[in-house]
This record gives C-alpha cells, sequence and structure tokens, in this order.
C-alpha cells in the first residue's frame, strides 16, 4: 500500500491521485469526470491550472499515441553548468569494467561539500535513468570520507551525462505481466566483502522499479548472495502486486523472477536444501514460501541475458551498450509532443486561482493526467 496514492473507482470511472508533499498528480479514464473531481477541489481549495504536464518535479513528461517519455535533459544540463562539466568530452559509459572503488584508496578530500553536494543531486537523476543507478550507489558509500579517486568516478558519470542527456524512460501500453531480474556481484566490495544486489522489474515492457544496492551482511557463497537478493526483488514484487490491487488491476499470471543462479533457484524451490544453508538468515526463506503458493515463478535465465547485470557492476561499453538497450532507456522521439494537465494547487488563503484550459472539452471520455501543485 502507498500512502500517498489516492483512488476513486466505480464501474465506469477509475480516478487516481498521487501526492508528494505539495505536488499532486492526476490521473484518469475520464476527463469530464476529472474536471468535476477539480470543481470539488475548488470548494476546499484554490487552484491554478498550468496546462498540459511538460515539466514536474524537474521530471520533463512528453508524449504522443505512441508512449510517454520522462526524461531529466533540463536538470542534467543544469547541474552540468553548475559543476563547470557542461563543454566536458562525452563518455560511452559511467564506470570502467572491472574498476572498484575503495575508502583506502586515494587523498581524502580537503572539502567534500560539491562532493556530496553533486552526488545528491545524482541520486535524483536516477528518477528517469537506471542506467547510472550502480555508478551512483557506489558514489554514495564515500559520502562520509570522499577521496580524489571517488571525485573522478563522479566527473565520469558527469561526462557520460554529457553525451546522454536526452534519454529517458519511455513506456508504451503492453501486456498487464510483471517480470523481474535479479542479480548479485558476490564480494565485489574490496573493502568489506558484501555483494551488491541489483535488479529491474518490468510491467509490460516497461521498466516500473529497480535497484542497486549493497547488501547488509557478507555472504558465504555466491549461491547465497544471489538468494538475497531474489529475497529483495521478491520484496519489491510483493509490494508492486499490492499497489496494482490498489488500482484494481488484476494480473493475468503470477510474476516471474528471472535469475542466472540455479543453486539460488534450487534453495527457492527445493526444501532439501535448506538444511545446508542454515547460515542464511531466516526471513530470507519466505521466497520459498511464496514459490509454493504460486505467487512468484522462479526462472532461469543466462547470464548473458541478464538484465540486472547493469546494476551490479561495472562493464565495457559494449556490454553496457547491451544491457541499456533491453531497459525502458531511449532517445527522445522527435514526434513526441505534450498531452498531459497540470493543476496548481493552493489552499484558500492563497493567491493561485485555476486557470481555465481551452482543450478541457476536448476528447473528454480519453484518458487523462493532471498534476496539481499546494502552495
Amino acid at each position: 500500500m502507498d500512502y500517498s496514492l489516492f483512488t476513486y473507482i466505480t464501474d465506469t470511472i477509475r480516478i487516481f491521485v498521487l501526492v508528494y508533499v505539495d505536488d499532486i498528480i492526476i490521473t484518469g479514464s475520464n476527463r469530464e469526470a476529472i474536471h468535476h473531481f477539480i470543481d470539488k477541489l475548488k470548494t476546499e481549495f484554490q487552484v491554478k491550472d498550468l496546462g498540459e504536464l511538460s515539466y514536474f518535479l524537474g521530471i520533463e513528461a512528453l508524449r504522443n499515441q505512441d508512449g510517454l517519455h520522462l526524461r531529466q535533459a533540463k536538470y542534467i544540463t543544469d547541474l552540468l553548468d553548475s559543476t563547470g562539466m557542461i563543454g566536458a568530452k562525452p563518455l560511452n559509459c559511467p564506470s570502467s569494467s572491472g574498476t572498484k572503488l575503495s575508502s583506502a584508496t586515494g587523498d581524502i578530500l580537503h572539502d567534500p561539500t560539491a562532493y556530496r553536494r553533486i552526488v545528491g543531486a545524482l541520486q535524483y537523476c536516477t528518477i528517469t535513468r537506471p542506467d547510472i543507478a550502480y555508478s551512483v550507489n557506489q558514489l554514495c558509500q564515500f559520502m562520509h570520507c570522499p577521496r580524489d579517486i571517488h571525485w573522478k568516478a563522479v566527473k565520469r558519470v558527469l561526462r557520460y551525462l554529457k553525451g546522454t542527456i536526452d534519454i529517458g524512460l519511455y513506456y508504451v501500453p503492453g501486456d498487464i505481466t510483471l517480470n523481474a531480474y535479479c542479480d548479485s556481484d558476490w564480494a565485489g566490495n574490496p573493502d568489506d566483502r558484501r555483494s551488491t544486489t541489483g535488479y529491474g522489474v518490468f510491467l509490460g515492457h516497461n521498466l516500473i522499479s529497480w535497484s542497486s544496492k549493497k547488501q547488509g551482511v557478507v555472504s558465504r557463497s555466491s549461491t547465497e548472495a544471489e538468494y538475497r537478493s531474489m529475497a529483495h526483488t521478491t520484496a519489491e514484487l510483493y509490494w508492486l502486486r499490492m499497489v496494482l490491487q490498489d488500482l484494481k488491476i488484476t494480473l493475468p499470471t503470477a510474476p516471474s523472477l528471472w535469475c542466472d543462479n540455479i543453486g539460488a533457484i534450487a534453495l527457492a524451490s527445493n526444501p532439501v536444501f535448506h538444511a545446508r544453508t542454515k547460515h542464511i538468515e531466516i526471513d530470507y526463506h519466505f521466497i520459498r514460501e511464496k514459490v509454493v503458493n504460486r505467487d512468484i515463478h522462479v526462472k532461469h535465465i543466462s547470464t548473458q541475458e541478464q538484465i540486472a547485470d547493469v546494476f551490479t557492476k561495472g562493464h565495457s561499453a559494449t556490454r553496457f551498450s547491451f544491457l541499456r538497450s533491453n531497459l525502458s532507456v531511449r532517445l527522445l522521439p522527435n514526434s513526441l509532443r505534450g498531452g498531459v494537465r497540470v493543476l496548481t494547487v493552493a489552499n484558500k488563503s492563497g493567491e493561485d486561482l485555476i486557470t481555465p484550459n481551452k482543450s478541457e472539452e476536448d476528447s473528454k471520455d480519453s484518458a487523462s493526467t493532471t498534476s496539481l501543485h499546494n502552495r
């Protein structure tokens, strides 16, 4: 359950309201119903209509009849400009293959303020740029005491963004099925030998959730590291299923979880293996319960085809390009135009009022998305 998500669902009308602090997004299946809902809001709030959605919380949203493109070109450009990297030479991948950052290498930065500010900004970039998730996760691990080698890694990510400003997430209509890919880099951290978990969850062909995160404890085998990764991914799948249930969306089949470690798959499916792995925490064994109940289907995938590999380690330019092409990350299509409504909401004492949109009467029965801002 997402406590910032509100729904109104009848047999013929669906309206979803997502609240982020003082900003609100409204989407639904019927424009007339959405306008009626806005009129109801006007009885309690003053609202300002900003037109169709094109920029929201630093995210640019453009769509046409084929799909929706989300990018942060302006945000990234401003970041490059503020860091003096606007004229830097672009790179074709955010991190080099085989390179592991360490807390014991390089000289400590005299003033870590700029490092922390930029890495924080890069974290926000990952909202539409899953291709830099691993690199940013690595940089975040040294916020307490960054060194010059870490600063060079920050510049590498910025140079990669310089050459890929116009790419972002591209969503298209498709099947309502969930497929998750999980992977781990066993004992990859050179300082404490903890593993990195990475996963990506797709709704149809669209990447909707991803993560790159260092595991909390040391894994004694690659199977254990992969099993922990499966546990994190299973928990995410379970949460996403609950969100879809709140939206009254029924999955035609149980989600599929793709893993490239045969031992971890056997551990999730066969109770005989559990006696040999008692050192794994009990709470991770809920995977098998989900498998037995047919809540998820665990499947094997080859390492070469494992999409989640992009979230666990650095790669060569060729390998990285292949993995990125399998994410929902695309260049902005030239045909895309704005087509989503934006509103601003203020409390009654505020000065903002609703501004009529000339296209309000167009396509009343078509799908519509609206964003509101509470000032």
